[in-house]
């Protein structure tokens, strides 16, 4: 996929923001450019959103191509339908940047098949805590609204707050509501895909993008230095063997935050297979050995594992978080260790397609660099 060009598309408002990108995604499944469209919807109970496949055009005016949570993480739903084959079908995919981020790691690991996927991003607000909106729904979409009006983070996940890649373009199309005019939002393309769209749509690229380079630039500035001061702050609570014991002292072993991770992708995970379920004697071995065994036992080496197995693919997408019952900050330190790992390789996951993964990459000094680093 190409770097953005300095030129974009410009879309009117009719009613609302959210109206107009779904009009813009109608006239491509009415100009057969794609059969359907993987977006999220509110589920019937109006308590959470889903992403659903839809194939009906006329089912688009209930989706939300910027929904309030983050239940179910994008990449996941487009790993779903793709992992076996590409299918027949030609799917606009719309998506968070970190779910597309998500979505090109996945690609880079042969989980998912991109050939008959495009795949359309937004310059992404964050989200809220999932706990908190599925206890009043009501008042967490006026809570949502509220801060994107007053381009407000406070209520958003911890994650989200300090995202410094919200608006990273890493797809086809990218709207952009950064920097455009009143009652308009850019249509960016990203790739042969996007032009190839946008031409077949009649839209053309006439507008500079320089304010919306600008505000992007601004923003990931200024989250930047929220990050590394939240990281700063994070490693003094949780740095060291003990204060790590301390915090992950907390999980049940319930294995959630490893089921909803995107790039978890394992079919069998070995903290779920017949490896760790030892014989009753090695247990009480083990627990002869200290005087006691905690039980379920191996907690630490669970959430260092998976540490080490997802880190340089991880986007910071929060959806561990979300997930964990204990509320542990486990995205939070996830993202840290992940800064740090890929930082060592020179690397930012899902940023370009055509960037290999350090671990099936080698060069000659690699590590001399990695002992300079350290």
């Amino acid at each position: 996929m190409n770097k953005p060009k300095n030129k974009a598309a410009v879309v009117k408002v009719k009613n609302d923001i959210e109206k107009s990108v779904l009009d813009f995604l109608k006239k491509g499944m009415d100009n057969e450019i794609f059969d359907a469209v993987l977006i999220p919807m509110k589920v019937p109970a109006g308590d959470s959103f889903a992403y659903v496949l839809i194939k009906d055009k006329s089912l688009l005016k209930d989706a939300s191509y910027l929904p309030p949570v983050m239940p179910v993480q994008g990449a996941n739903a487009v790993s779903s339908i793709t992992r076996l084959g590409k299918g027949k079908m030609k799917i606009a995919a719309v998506l968070r940047p970190c779910e597309t981020r998500a979505t090109v790691e996945l690609t880079k690991l042969g989980q998912t098949d991109l050939e008959n996927i495009i795949l359309i991003s937004m310059d992404c607000p964050g989200v809220l805590p999932l706990s908190d909106f599925v206890k009043d729904p009501k008042k967490g979409m006026k809570l949502f609204d509220e801060s994107i009006q007053k381009g407000e983070d406070k209520s958003m996940r911890p994650v989200c707050q300090i995202c410094d890649k919200s608006s990273m373009v890493s797809g086809d199309i990218h709207i952009g509501t950064l920097g455009a005019k009143k009652d308009t939002f850019f249509v960016i393309s990203n790739s042969n895909k996007g032009d190839e769209i946008l031409s077949k749509l009649k839209i053309s690229k006439k507008e500079d993008l320089d304010n919306w380079q600008s505000k992007v630039k601004n923003i990931s500035e200024e989250k930047l230095k929220k990050r590394k001061n939240a990281h700063k702050t994070l490693k003094s609570k949780v740095g060291g063997l003990d204060n790590l014991l301390d915090t992950f002292s907390q999980c049940i072993n319930c294995h959630n935050c490893m089921r909803v991770c995107p790039v978890c992708y394992c079919r069998l995970c070995y903290f779920d297979s017949d490896k760790v379920k030892h014989p009753s004697d090695d247990y009480l071995m083990r627990a002869e050995k200290t005087g006691s065994l905690r039980c379920p036992s191996d907690i630490t080496l669970f959430q260092m594992g998976r540490m080490m197995h997802m880190s340089l693919s991880c986007v910071s997408c929060g959806m561990c978080e979300d997930a964990c019952p204990m509320d542990i900050p486990v995205a939070q330190i996830f993202s840290m260790v992940a800064d740090e790992t890929q930082d060592l390789f020179d690397y930012v996951s899902g940023r370009d397609i055509e960037e290999p993964l350090p671990f099936v990459s080698y060069k000659e000094k690699e590590l001399e660099e990695m002992e300079d680093a350290a």
